[in-house]
């Protein structure tokens, strides 16, 4: 057993490991909690017996977790020491066990860390922040039909802008590098040798690699290929049209992976309008398959003309036999979208998406926007998943204001605990959550912040009343 500073680890349990990024779970694993700082008071015992009587009301006995409390935030301070708020005991702990939930934590000010969530992610390479958003029914929303929303967001946690390699405009290094940018890679560079970056900038370098897209859209086909029907459907969000060997690349890598290490579990949007046109005319010719999947074909030049043409052969000879007659319907579907478009489409078009894998700050906005059709951040759940650990999480701010004052939702983390028992495998405890939350919001017993736009008003529940109800729903 490992030994901490200040921690107690439980008497009791076992640890969760890990083999190829695949939790092996015991039936009675440790898992850190993190209560959280401001209402995460109030949220987390609300919370936790949530989780505790879902378990025991869908295994008995023979589950149960072991809770092993760690500190972080305001709480760790408190306990550690000035500018504390992420310290060894808490790292080494995750570490250990793997697998940890936290509430909300506060924004460090004054000193240590800029961000806690980024900072766990990075230490533990939490590479995929995944976000679900679906609705409930019941639940207040500003658009008129939020249940055709059910997607989650795959967020590419580690590159992008979030790796925060930036310089103030007046520090000397930056500009150091901007003068030899002006004066000798840009110049140098064929594509954009007529550009030089004004005087007074500031500078963010924007990372993307093959690698991190890679084992990013992985798990997001990982976790398509356990869903059924349409809901096999794996986007991917970009704005290649601008950056093109960014997040261009990103989509590129992205239809890379798909058609090579799922080659016999993917289709891409192409080749199934290839494959659904030979299956609504057999005889139909090269060429006329090429006209349809490209409109705008006959103003091509030959060469592009023959680009799809030879397209349209590839699809046939490689995979017509396996993919072909149908079958393509049955696998996951690996499409791409404009990010800007994505925004219109979650809400004009939402019944058509499913997984929405993306880069970093894409993935931020539109989490947060589809968040607020179905019902906002109180209700929104996240985790953030790698090869070797898993924290699940609020997404919401501390809300210091309302701490202690029992009437806060909890639903973001009790919904963050359903994702943590979906991941240890442990689907009919997560059930019973998601009915039980269902049913208390249809039934309009709800926190305050969801009972002031319901319409005619409600009388709320405080936050432990609300868990009181979910349990009663089960």
């Amino acid at each position: 057993m490992n030994t901490f500073n200040k921690l107690v680890t439980p008497n009791i349990g076992t640890k969760i490991e890990f083999q190829n990024g695949i939790p092996i779970v015991p039936e009675n694993p440790i898992i850190p909690f993190i209560r959280g700082d401001g209402t995460g008071v109030d949220i987390w015992p609300a919370s936790q017996k949530v989780f505790d009587q879902a378990i025991k009301k869908a295994y008995g006995a023979d589950r149960k977790i072991e809770w092993f409390k760690i500190y972080a935030g305001d709480e760790a301070c408190d306990l550690y020491g000035t500018f504390q708020y992420l310290p060894d005991d808490t790292i080494k702990a995750i570490q250990t066990y793997g697998v940890a939930i936290k509430g909300p934590l506060t924004t460090p000010v004054g000193g240590g860390i800029r961000s806690l969530n980024v900072a766990l992610r990075q230490i533990f390479d939490l590479y995929s922040c995944v976000r679900p958003c679906r609705y409930y029914k019941g639940t207040p929303s500003p658009h008129k039909r939020p249940e055709d929303l059910d997607v989650i967001v795959y967020r590419e946690n580690t590159e992008d802008i979030y790796m925060g390699i930036e310089w103030e405009s007046s520090d000397p290094i930056l500009l150091t590098l901007i003068d030899h940018l002006n004066n000798k890679v840009i110049p140098e560079s064929k594509n954009i040798n007529q550009r030089k970056i004004p005087n007074g900038s500031g500078v963010g370098i924007k990372p993307v690699s093959k690698y991190g897209s890679q084992r990013h859209i992985r798990k997001a086909i990982q976790h398509a290929l356990k869903l059924e029907g349409n809901k096999r459907h794996v986007t991917l969000v970009h704005k290649g049209n601008i950056m093109k060997f960014t997040e261009g690349a990103f989509r590129d890598w992205g239809y890379e992976l798909a058609t090579t290490e799922f080659r016999n579990q993917c289709i891409s949007e192409r080749e199934s309008w290839i494959l659904s046109n030979i299956e609504n005319n057999p005889s139909i010719t090269i060429e006329e398959n090429a006209k349809q999947i490209d409109p705008g074909f006959e103003s091509l030049t030959s060469d592009k003309k023959n680009n799809i043409c030879n397209e349209v052969k590839s699809v046939i000879e490689e995979i017509q036999e396996t993919h072909g007659n149908q079958q393509w319907k049955k696998m996951v579907m690996v499409d791409d979208r404009i990010a800007d478009s994505i925004f219109q489409q979650i809400q004009t078009r939402p019944q058509e998406y499913s997984i929405l894998a993306t880069l970093n700050l894409n993935g931020d906005y539109i989490s947060d926007a589809a968040a607020a059709i179905v019902g906002g951040l109180g209700m929104a759940p996240g985790a953030n998943i790698g090869d070797n650990a898993a924290i699940f999480e609020a997404t919401h701010g501390t809300a210091p204001k309302h701490a202690g004052l029992d009437r806060i939702n909890p639903g973001s983390v009790i919904l963050s605990g359903v994702m943590m028992l979906e991941y240890l495998g442990w689907q009919e405890a997560a059930d019973l959550i998601t009915k039980g939350i269902s049913l208390s919001i249809a039934d309009k017993k709800v926190t305050y912040d969801l009972a002031r736009m319901m319409e005619p008003k409600v009388e709320p529940l405080s936050c432990s009343e609300f868990a009181d109800s979910l349990i009663q729903r089960f």
